[in-house]
């Protein structure tokens, strides 16, 4: 399905509520599942979260997590320690294109068995659960936080915990604290000194209920949709904390530079307009919040100021490699943009090209980021269902807000 985003006013005012984070849900799925005793609320409706929940109570012996690239870390580490149990995880044709190599070894230093069925170091993966004793293991740093959080969880379930030594620079820190604050909850106790981890194993924890808080990836669309509205538009979004364990939390900061200001209150936030952007340019580094960053630079774009954004090496292993896959269809639009392994740099435009057809590459980031240029000009968003990976409510909730769009 293409989607035909027509130039729109939105209402000055709205109220959506927001799925809970795909992040948060998907490590407390995990950990619900070695503890069955947690009860979870405000679950994200996303497909990847979908997928997890169905992977967890399945008992077949061939697992498709299709796109879900999360759900293929947590769950390698989960099925690594479930005695007995004999299992092949697969995905999409992308999925078997995604790196997996690095969590397979420090899995297999933990005396994990596990194989590679087609190309070495990439799904489909071949895994006999077994008792895990050995407690120490190395990793690069400076790769996917979700390797490590993947270790982390089932770290407190196994038989002498767990010491994680990390090598190098560490990518995406708050993903790795969001981790343990969450183990941190379930009365797990862990350290996180220097380039050391440690998780002291706990076999069971108390009756718990544990609400998750909305994902703030899914708030940043709001807030360009906001930063390029007229001055005095707001939207109000729930459920939010202000003391967020979720590293894209930064947007509040970051919008700031565009007018938007972010006001808590009641596990609400309100973002509004309050001035026009009197910067040229913008520099961020986004080591902590990649995922935002096509978000930000196409708000850059749409507002008509320069940005240079570093800290996204992780961006190229993605749903695609999102640094080239901006470069492509921001150029489409008229964009003057230049990429490299780990950085981004925009200059500043004077006017976007309308009716141009966004390819979506099957990310779901890609169709949501470049959606709030339909408040500067048209704009067709190819495979526009794509969103469903994080969220399915997506293209509703803009129409609830004044959006105009039709199919393609």
């Amino acid at each position: 399905m293409n989607l035909l985003l027509q130039s729109t006013i939105i209402n000055k005012s709205s109220k959506l509520s927001i799925s809970g984070s795909k992040s948060e849900t998907n490590r407390l799925l995990l950990l619900q599942a070695l503890y069955p005793n947690l009860v979870l609320e405000n679950v994200s409706n996303s497909d990847d979260s979908q997928v997890m929940i169905k992977a967890l109570i399945s008992n077949e012996s061939i697992i498709d997590i299709h796109h879900a690239g999360t759900a293929m870390r947590f769950l390698t580490a989960y099925f690594s320690m479930q005695e007995g149990r004999k299992i092949i995880l697969t995905g999409s044709s992308r999925m078997k294109e995604r790196p997996i190599k690095i969590l397979v070894e420090a899995l297999q230093q933990l005396g994990a068995e596990i194989s590679c069925e087609e190309n070495e170091g990439f799904p489909p993966i071949k895994i006999t659960g077994k008792r895990i004793t050995q407690n120490k293991v190395s990793l690069p740093a400076n790769v996917s936080s979700q390797y490590i959080s993947a270790l982390l969880l089932i770290a407190p379930k196994l038989e002498n915990g767990l010491e994680l030594t990390l090598i190098g620079e560490i990518t995406s820190i708050p993903y790795i604290k969001m981790t343990l604050a969450l183990l941190n909850d379930l009365g797990i106790e862990t350290s996180f000194i220097g380039n050391k981890i440690s998780v002291i194993p706990k076999f069971q924890i108390p009756n718990s209920k544990f609400t998750i808080e909305s994902d703030w990836s899914s708030a940043s669309y709001f807030y360009s949709i906001i930063a390029l509205s007229e001055i005095g538009t707001q939207i109000t979004l729930s459920s939010y904390k202000k003391n967020s364990l979720q590293g894209d939390s930064v947007l509040a900061t970051i919008y700031r530079d565009f007018g938007v200001e972010t006001v808590f209150e009641n596990n609400l936030i309100t973002i509004q307009k309050v001035s026009d952007c009197k910067l040229s340019t913008v520099n961020y580094q986004l080591n902590n919040a990649p995922d935002i960053a096509q978000t930000i630079a196409v708000t850059c774009f749409g507002l008509g100021i320069a940005c240079h954004l570093t800290g996204l090496h992780t961006l190229k292993i993605k749903e695609t490699d999102r640094l080239e896959a901006l470069q492509v269809e921001l150029t489409k639009l008229g964009a003057t943009i230049s990429v490299t392994n780990d950085s981004l740099t925009l200059e500043a435009s004077d006017s976007i090209n309308s009716d141009v057809k966004i390819l979506t590459y099957q990310d779901h980031r890609m169709a949501m980021a470049f959606a709030p240029l339909a408040l500067k000009n048209s704009i067709i968003i190819e495979d526009a269902e794509v969103v469903s990976k994080s969220y399915p409510n997506f293209w509703s909730d803009l129409q609830s807000i004044g959006f105009t769009m039709s199919e393609e």
